[in-house]
């Protein structure tokens, strides 16, 4: 059975949104309580931290207040320190104790200030007349088995003053009640003075203080739940009059569909004809963008034959104008005639391998050779070596003659005399002095790793591996097309299955040709 049809798909709808829209206020109500009464709990928490605190600032102002007072006293010439004692005993006994309430000032004079059995003597305690002049003793533990006076003991030989919770008799009853009590050193009468309150007192500050603030949070989840019914409510009177709409937009879009699919009826009739004719179109073309990627197939491959003879005619047009140079010294003998006709030889060679080699380029099947690495570069060397030597470029080989490389020889030629070349030219138009080639190579686990370095500056392509695109130069429009590197690239990547990398260093631009074993 089809739970949503077009007859009941506006009920449906009113009926999801009910439920998704209670769903979201019972969540929204549900969290909201929780982080408001756990906003309560830190609230409570805050507030007794800070009362607690509070408390403690009033019980030591107090005792800071009475000292003042006994050090001011101390100024009078008309009375003994005997009767300035008794005097303060006096000002002690009345200045806090009152019926109504538990706090009060006490007094020890200490005897020993080590502690122990009679380590002080009861001068004030209105609280405890039963013990007034009475020596007292350190090992006292309170109800809670606490030794409170050799703790604050030990924080007046310290620090002159202590803060302690212990359990003590209340006064005007026998009910032993938890007590915070300040005690601070006053050294002239080498008395302890002493304030406390009892928790119980401030408990009750804190039981009001919650209270008012449950009855305002209580006030304000019920005026938030009540608010979010009457979203809720808005929120479904709002969908029954978008449900209405959406029978009306229903009933406009059933007619036009009806129309539209008698329309389709008329138009499926000719179809085939329209189809046919459409793929006979689309046959004409796919022969046309054939014949046009031939030409540039085409074009592109002239373009690389060029790019890659031009360095090779640059060296013939060396050997040439060196040999016309001797010739017209009459200083060609046939030792050098023979070493220029032997590097133009090469260089044609060279040139008619390019060629064959071009043309086998996207062939599938090329025959792998295993070969030396520091002969192949060897074989580079001699194309190169001329016009290196007549511009000063210093070439720097560090290849051991053990490492074998398993790929396409020629193909490999070309990538190390291109990028070599490139190097060369970088040199040159830069004017760098001193310039020099590096060519070093490592032979990792399942990679020969070939390096050439140079000194020219670097590359400023943005990113570097720009370089890599196909007709992308450096150099004057006469000068390069942008293609050598591009080639070199899918010689490694695509051929040889290796890698062509570029980085700049302190001093110039440094190429790494990944090999895999």
């Amino acid at each position: 059975m089809q739970l949503i049809t077009e007859k009941n798909i506006s009920k449906m709808i009113i009926y999801i949104f009910i439920i998704i829209m209670s769903s979201m206020i019972f969540m929204i109500s549900y969290f909201y309580v929780q982080n408001t009464n756990n906003n309560f709990e830190k609230e409570m928490q805050k507030y007794i931290h800070e009362y607690y605190n509070n408390q403690r600032a009033i019980l030591k102002k107090e005792v800071d207040t009475v000292i003042d007072i006994l050090n001011y006293n101390l100024t009078k010439d008309n009375m003994t320190q005997h009767e300035l004692k008794e005097d303060a005993i006096r000002l002690l006994n009345n200045i806090s104790f009152q019926a109504k309430k538990s706090d009060y000032f006490f007094v020890y004079e200490i005897k020993k200030m080590q502690g122990g059995k009679d380590f002080a003597r009861l001068v004030v305690n209105p609280n405890r007349p039963d013990l007034l002049g009475k020596l007292i003793s350190t090992d006292y533990k309170d109800q809670n088995g606490k030794k409170f006076r050799e703790e604050f003991m030990k924080d007046i030989r310290k620090k002159g003053e202590s803060f302690k919770l212990y359990a003590y008799k209340k006064p005007n009853s026998d009910d032993v009640k938890e007590k915070l009590s300040f005690f601070k050193y006053y050294k002239h009468w080498n008395w302890v003075i002493s304030i406390g309150v009892y928790t119980d007192d401030i408990e009750k500050q804190i039981a009001l203080k919650q209270n008012t603030l449950k009855q305002r949070v209580k006030k304000q989840v019920i005026q938030n739940i009540l608010l979010f019914l009457l979203f809720l409510t808005i929120a479904i009177v709002i969908s029954i009059l978008i449900s209405e709409k959406i029978d009306n937009v229903l009933q406009t879009y059933q007619a036009k569909v009806k129309a539209k699919s008698d329309e389709l009826m008329l138009l499926n009739e000719n179809l085939e004809k329209r189809v046919s004719l459409e793929i006979d179109k689309n046959r004409e073309q796919e022969q046309l963008l054939v014949q046009k990627s031939r030409f540039i197939a085409l074009g592109e491959m002239i373009s690389n034959i060029a790019h890659q003879w031009r360095q090779p005619l640059s060296e013939l047009s060396s050997i040439f104008m060196f040999i016309k140079f001797k010739y017209n010294l009459n200083a060609l003998d046939k030792e050098t005639m023979d070493q220029k006709s032997l590097e133009a030889e090469k260089v044609l060679e060279y040139m008619s391998h390019t060629i064959d080699d071009f043309r086998n380029f996207f062939m599938p099947k090329k025959d792998k050779e295993k070969f030396k690495l520091n002969q192949a570069i060897e074989s580079v060397m001699t194309i190169l070596s001329s016009a290196l030597k007549n511009n000063y470029i210093k070439i720097d080989i560090n290849i051991d003659e053990n490492i074998e490389v398993d790929t396409y020889l020629n193909e490999f030629e070309q990538v190390v005399l291109n990028i070599i070349s490139n190097a060369k030219d970088v040199l040159i138009y830069n004017q760098i002095k001193k310039p020099f080639i590096k060519i070093y190579a490592k032979n990792n686990k399942n990679s020969v790793n070939l390096y050439i370095e140079d000194n020219g500056s670097g590359i400023e392509a943005k990113p570097i591996e720009k370089i890599f695109e196909p007709y992308f130069t450096t150099k004057n429009d006469s000068d390069g097309t942008g293609i050598g590197l591009y080639m070199s690239k899918i010689i490694v990547e695509k051929n040889m299955k290796g890698k062509l990398k570029v980085e700049n260093t302190i001093n110039g631009a440094r190429f790494e040709i990944v090999i895999p074993i």
